[in-house]
């Protein structure tokens, strides 16, 4: 095997691995539980990662390989209309055949014929859609970790996730400002590194004088906009985001829980505990973002301006809070926060970029069909693995959505 051989061959397993790994502590009950259809059960996650090896790599590229069970390409296609049919979304939970065993030897299976196949005299040019899957796969430990999150902090007895670091130090933090001068700046991934296609159409953007805040806005800080009635005062509110307030009942980020007159969260690391109160806020909607930025008489940067300020001040350092902690929750600011603790809320919809174009394929279907009424993210998360983000990574999701961990960055113009 050549150097790229291994190089590859090492990174799918410790890919693969890392998948198995966050689902240890789970009991055997937790695996098909699916409280909301935003929430995949951690067993539909396990089969579905496999699936995208097996049907896009091995099947049409392996000779004589045969696929583990000719049911689990309906079982866990997720979205790609031209693999089929597929168990729509709501119903995954349903799927308590096959059980955690077969799905695991059903990993195996597809584990030992992707690395038969590594080492055989592969076309080095499917290189790129192999890591196309670990991307992915890295994407679903993500979405694991939320998922994991909710079906424990859903559960009556508030059960701890495992045995995880401490969160350390508390820092209080007064809010500086990273300032962005007037100018034309140009944005986009243009590198020959990995990037997802929405990254594609490098091109430059006009920006007016702004600044973003230096830290993401603290459990304090918004706790200040709950007791100044934030959530009852329609003036802060979209109109979407009012009727979604209204119709859902909400009063506080997802996840929070008043036990005694003191609010208290849902968290990984032991349970229901007190809000650590210069901690990053998290499990914002976008909703909820722009409400109280505007109760700050401030607003949520664009993607732009995030994208600009990032590359130049943000930086990876020993105080980057990624998933690769073992945290799995935001802690206070140590460091500008530009990566890592949370995803954070941009002013941008979801859209392509000039010059974009889907790939061919059902990898075309991976994040263009997408771009309507969402909402673009940047940055990453302490569920984020630090070798998955970079300064052009858009994340996004719908403007309601609150369980994944995402947070809030101000900014203003100047």
């Amino acid at each position: 095997m050549i150097a790229d051989q291994i190089q590859i061959s090492e990174r799918f397993l410790a890919v693969r691995s890392q998948t198995e790994k966050i689902c240890e502590p789970l009991k055997i009950e937790d695996y098909v539980v699916q409280p909301i259809v935003d929430v995949s059960p951690p067993k539909w996650h396990l089969g579905h990662t496999t699936w995208f090896f097996e049907t896009f790599i091995l099947v049409p590229n392996h000779t004589g390989y045969q696929p583990f069970d000719a049911n689990y390409n309906y079982l866990f296609n997720s979205y790609y209309e031209s693999a089929g049919a597929r168990v729509i979304r709501t119903d995954r939970g349903n799927i308590t055949r096959p059980g955690v065993k077969e799905v695991m030897q059903y990993r195996s299976h597809v584990n030992h014929h992707m690395i038969e196949f590594l080492n055989s005299n592969y076309s080095t040019s499917l290189n790129s859609l192999i890591e196309l899957g670990l991307q992915h796969e890295q994407q679903h430990q993500e979405l694991l970790i939320y998922d994991i999150k909710y079906i424990l902090g859903k559960n009556p007895l508030f059960p701890a996730y495992g045995k995880l670091n401490e969160t350390g130090e508390v820092l209080k933090s007064e809010n500086k400002w990273l300032t962005i001068e007037e100018g034309v700046y140009k944005i986009g991934y243009n590198g020959r590194a990995f990037s997802f296609d929405n990254e594609h159409g490098s091109h430059k953007t006009y920006l007016n004088k702004c600044a973003l805040a230096d830290r993401l806005v603290t459990n304090r800080e918004y706790l200040e906009f709950i007791s100044d009635d934030g959530y009852k005062n329609f003036r802060y509110w979209l109109s979407d985001a009012w009727e979604w307030v209204k119709e859902n009942h909400i009063e506080a980020p997802e996840h929070w829980h008043k036990v005694e007159g003191q609010w208290n969260h849902y968290n990984l690391n032991g349970g229901l505990t007190p809000l650590i109160l210069d901690a990053p806020v998290m499990h914002i909607s976008f909703f909820e973002a722009d409400a109280f930025a505007k109760w700050k008489g401030m607003r949520l940067p664009t993607e732009q301006e995030w994208e600009v300020a990032c590359l130049r001040y943000g930086k990876i350092d020993a105080n980057s809070n990624f998933s690769d902690n073992g945290k799995y929750a935001p802690q206070p600011a140590k460091n500008n926060q530009l990566y890592g603790d949370c995803w954070e809320w941009t002013a941008s919809a979801y859209r392509p970029y000039p010059y974009y174009k889907a790939p061919e394929g059902a990898v075309g279907e991976y994040n263009g069909k997408f771009m309507i009424n969402q909402m673009v993210l940047r940055g990453g998360s302490s569920a984020t693995p630090r070798d998955h983000i970079r300064p052009t990574y858009r994340n996004f999701f719908h403007p309601h959505l609150r369980w994944m961990f995402s947070g809030i960055r101000l900014a203003k113009d100047l």
